[in-house]
């Protein structure tokens, strides 16, 4: 009997990806989503030809006729994520992703899938390494702190916070699985991330060219390396649950640089305005990789420059 992927999230950007991946190892696949984020396009025409796909909003509990009674894997990535929703309607995304884990978790208790995967946050770790109390790269073992717990962009990282706790504590009847994520990119990501806006803007042809906080530093994962690396941990045979960093540690970048190498590749050069970060946002962001290398021994990630190079071709044929 084939296995069976549950994907909440499943239309948005790394579900979609994963989705792909999934189908593409024989996995049977149902995706659930609210399309409150997740868009219906040719990539999602293309993965219902292949898998189920079942409308529902976590925020309400799980019908017990919605889902498949057998599920052996299940991907929680459904989310309200990005900078701007958070400034813009925080206490709707504390109770949207506490409400979306709980419910699902809930349906987990009854069901009894073998894994349960939840997709967490580099902001996890945020506080601890602002305040000095983690160094970098930041490991999975650094304390969760909330250095400005009044602040609109707390509340993601808390939301994901309480979406561990809630699943460790079940860590007695489910195998266990959260990988935190580092600055994912890659085609179909949408337009709130530093990565597709850069790409936006060099292709509007914006100048001056506006970098705001262009002396922090990102590792960006492709999302290719992130499914990867997702499906990997998702497959330990470890009864123990297991937290482990997903990024890539390889090309720390400026803010500033990534900007200029954007635009080595798309072969233009406008005239940088570099302008102060966002309230908030972290000065570095480095994940600690020796966990996941583990799991992944011998894997290459995507160069950043051809991951750059594949971002532009793919938001030129989406302007078309």
């Amino acid at each position: 009997m084939a296995e069976h992927a549950l994907i909440t999230g499943g239309a948005g950007f790394i579900g979609a990806h994963l989705a792909r991946r999934l189908l593409d190892d024989g996995v049977e696949v149902t995706l659930l989503d609210d399309f409150s984020r997740g868009r219906r396009d040719a990539t999602l025409a293309d993965l219902e030809r292949h898998a189920r796909l079942v409308r529902h909003d976590l925020t309400r509990p799980v019908p017990a006729d919605l889902l498949p009674t057998r599920v052996d894997t299940v991907y929680h990535l459904a989310a309200v994520v990005g900078v701007q929703r958070t400034q813009d309607a925080p206490g709707t995304v504390l109770r949207t992703n506490v409400l979306a884990a709980s419910h699902l978790f809930d349906w987990c208790d009854l069901t009894r899938p073998d894994t349960v995967f939840l997709s967490s946050t580099s902001e996890f770790a945020d506080g601890a390494a602002h305040l000095g109390a983690a160094a970098f790269p930041t490991s999975e073992d650094v304390p969760f702190v909330l250095t400005e717990p009044r602040s609109s962009r707390s509340s993601y990282a808390l939301s994901k916070a309480v979406a561990e706790s809630l699943l460790l504590y079940r860590a007695d009847r489910l195998r266990v699985r959260i990988g935190r994520y580092f600055n994912v990119y890659g085609p179909r990501m949408g337009h709130s991330h530093v990565i597709p806006q850069f790409v936006g803007r060099v292709l509007d042809g914006e100048e001056p060219f506006r970098v705001y906080g262009g002396e922090q530093t990102r590792a960006f994962c492709h999302v290719d390396d992130a499914v990867a690396s997702t499906i990997a941990l998702a497959k330990l045979p470890d009864p123990e649950p297991v937290i482990a960093n997903i990024g890539n540690d390889a090309e720390e970048i400026r803010i500033a640089d990534l900007a200029r190498l954007l635009m080595k590749v798309a072969g233009v050069c406008p005239n940088l305005a570099l302008l102060d970060a966002p309230a908030n946002s972290p000065a570095r962001r480095l994940p600690d990789l020796s966990r996941l290398r583990r799991l992944l021994p011998g894997h290459d990630p995507v160069p950043l420059e051809i991951g750059l190079r594949q971002m532009l071709d793919w938001y030129r044929s989406e302007a078309r």
